[in-house]
């Protein structure tokens, strides 16, 4: 796994790395333009979680997402406070564990 200081060096390494699609997350999907994918149609392969030192609103989890189709992408969710309200199977996959 890779090492990033910052959410915004994370997103540029992964997007070097092939994983160009802009997904956003709603209760119960990921979504992109063209695409809608349920927790089973995607699987995670890699998580970095920044926690903010100074500001919580800088807390963030970037994720590394592949489709069951080979789209590949990224997905930037924050948590605690400014986390995005989810469906059980939702939480459930973007289950951060260590």
């Amino acid at each position: 796994m890779y090492a990033y200081d910052t959410v915004t060096a994370a997103i540029k390494g992964l997007k070097q790395r092939g994983f160009t699609i802009d997904f956003n997350v709603e209760a119960n999907c990921v979504t992109c333009p063209d695409c809608q994918l349920k927790p089973s149609e995607f699987e995670i392969t890699e998580v970095y979680r920044f926690e903010g030192e100074s500001d919580p609103a800088d807390e963030a989890v970037v994720y590394a997402i592949e489709s069951k189709d080979g789209r590949k992408g990224v997905l930037v969710n924050g948590f605690g406070i400014s986390a995005d309200e989810l469906g059980e199977e939702m939480v459930e996959k973007l289950a951060v564990r260590h």
